[in-house]
């Protein structure tokens, strides 16, 4: 073993962190044998001066030194822990091919290496975003009793409806991740590329090439993961063994989530808080102003799972916080904590598209329908909102956006009071367009008094024949699902919902032909119809809830964990 010593120690608080009083040591390059006769490589990081202390395990993509080795293993090991930092199959000198999301097996293998280690201590818990915490989840149902804590930070159980959203296709995120994993070489490539790789994906999502060839131009070289993405929908095996939300009811070690308003996994992480309810479970969950890299989140995420497995390894709950979810609502700008998520007091409430873009909570009159033409030629940019990385702002002025033609923009009346939304918003609208395959995008905004149009959440929905049905004049019903909310509409500000039918390049643009999304080069306008009167009511259905729900806690700052 080596002293990890001052330096590590200096780096650790250069992240942010915070080090625990224990001196560590690293063992470095531990071979763990796979499936496949193939050597997987880790670091193992020990606190010195303690005997068999729970172990804290950690898979990733993204190397196993650097950051990833300082915020996982020297933060952790400080603090009285040991922690193992492998890296996956595929880099940073573990053997084999990187399959992406096929990760059950190795995990289980490693589980298993793990504990026939002369220094494992009995107990074991799994730590990590994204990518990190999806590993945890393809082996968490079979892991064995030692097993006893997860914590995961803005993650699923499955990334099959994340890629798909709605029906879509999750087109900038994907190119951004392909390119991220292709260049991911050394222990310090992840600052580089975290820069890099969006602008790539940007550039090669705005050539106006076939999809196909995208991947192509981002890296340089054509890689084999998005091209599988290209041609296996949400509905093909392909997902099959990919897909872990079956087992999430079957964990029983305690999980704590961490999510982000703005991250593109957060609805799916939700659907798994929501299996392990339904199962008898108590996990935690904290939402934040975040986006699914955000650096905020990631350093704050530390030092609550340290808490977390004090809590469930040592036995020492007395860093944990009273109430299971902790959420941060924008507008008001506080932390609140409530028993459960949806959070008590929650009611829905359709707020109507009106006649003359108004809305609000009364039924619509007669009238006719609100009309614009999709060109996929020119596809309806996307200004903000859920994002992998990059430079977008999460929530961004969407007045450039409202000025198009193929926008449409129904805004209520200032508010007379404040208005404080929390929990799963939706969509339903009454439509009608001319091709059987276009997509349906549906945004919630907050409308300042001077005018600013900040993008709250989102949902889109690709329409293909005969889902949803169609009635005898061609009008059909859309459901869509938005991310979740919560914020407080100021006295003095407006809600606004725009209605468009692309958000390129967050979402590949639908071509109207119905062909393969990969090689379509045909692209047809759309001329749709949105409907708003009785009968055919289109609405949003906004989560509110009473004002000052929950308990307030201090800092206010979202940086503040």
């Amino acid at each position: 073993m080596v002293n990890v010593g001052m330096m590590r120690r200096l780096g650790v608080s250069a992240l942010g962190l915070r080090n625990g009083p224990h001196r560590v040591l690293v063992e470095k390059d531990l071979e763990v044998p796979a499936p496949g006769g193939v050597t997987l490589l880790a670091d193992r990081y020990a606190p010195a001066d303690v005997e068999g202390a729970p172990t804290v395990l950690v898979r990733s993509p993204y190397g196993r030194r650097g950051p990833f080795g300082l915020m996982c293993g020297q933060a952790f090991a400080s603090q009285g822990f040991q922690a193992v930092v492998q890296s996956v199959r595929g880099g940073f000198g573990s053997g084999g091919v990187f399959e992406a999301l096929d990760e059950r097996e190795d995990g289980l293998a490693t589980i298993a290496w793990l504990k026939e280690q002369p220094w494992f201590g009995g107990t074991f818990a799994m730590h990590g975003p994204s990518y990190l915490g999806y590993v945890q989840w393809a082996v968490a149902a079979e892991a064995g009793p030692e097993l006893k804590a997860l914590s995961m930070q803005v993650t699923a159980s499955t990334f099959r409806d994340a890629v798909n959203v709605g029906g879509t296709f999750a087109l900038e995120s994907a190119l951004i991740w392909v390119d991220l994993t292709a260049r991911m070489k050394h222990s310090l490539s992840g600052i580089t590329t975290g820069i890099m790789s969006p602008r790539r994906a940007r550039r090669a999502a705005l050539s106006g090439r076939p999809l196909a060839e995208l991947d192509r131009l981002a890296t340089g070289a054509q890689q084999r993961f998005f091209q599988e993405l290209l041609v296996n929908g949400p509905d093909t095996p392909f997902w099959d063994k990919r897909d872990f939300s079956p087992t999430v009811s079957k964990v029983t070690a305690p999980v704590n989530m961490t999510g982000g308003w703005y991250d593109i996994f957060l609805p799916w992480q939700l659907k798994d808080y929501a299996a392990l309810r339904a199962a008898g479970r108590r996990p935690y969950l904290t939402i934040g102003p975040w986006f699914h890299a955000d650096q905020r989140m990631m350093r704050g995420s530390v030092g609550e799972s340290v808490a977390w497995f004090r809590a469930h390894l040592l036995d020492d709950p007395s860093e944990l916080r009273d109430q299971p979810v902790r959420l941060f609502v924008t507008g008001a700008e506080e932390w609140r904590e409530f028993p459960d998520w949806p959070v008590p007091g929650m009611r829905e409430e359709r707020w109507h598209l009106q006649p003359d873009g108004a809305l609000s909570p009364g039924e619509p009159p007669e009238s006719a329908p609100d009309t614009y033409r999709y060109d996929p030629e020119h596809p309806t940019p996307f200004l903000g909102g859920p994002t992998l990385l990059g430079e977008t702002h999460p929530s961004t002025d969407q007045r450039r956006l409202e000025r198009r033609r193929d926008v449409l923009t129904y805004t209520s009346a200032v508010l007379d009071e404040d208005m404080e939304i929390i929990g799963p918003v939706a969509a339903d609208l009454h439509v009608r367009s001319n091709r059987e395959h276009t997509d349906f995008v549906v945004r919630l905004c907050d409308v300042t008094p001077d005018g600013e149009s900040l993008n709250l959440c989102e949902g889109m929905r690709r329409l293909v024949p005969g889902s949803p049905e169609a009635g005898e004049d061609g009008v059909r019903r859309v459901a869509l699902e938005l991310w979740p909310a919560g914020h407080r509409f100021r006295r003095g500000h407006r809600v606004r919902v725009q209605v468009a039918s692309g958000a390129y390049p967050r979402v590949a643009r639908n071509p109207g032909t119905g062909a393969p999304i990969g090689t379509a080069t045909e692209m047809l306008t759309a001329d749709q119809e949105i409907f708003h009167a009785p009968g055919r009511a289109s609405a949003i259905v906004l989560p509110l809830v009473p004002l000052a729900t929950g308990a307030p806690t201090a800092p206010a700052d979202p940086a503040e964990r």
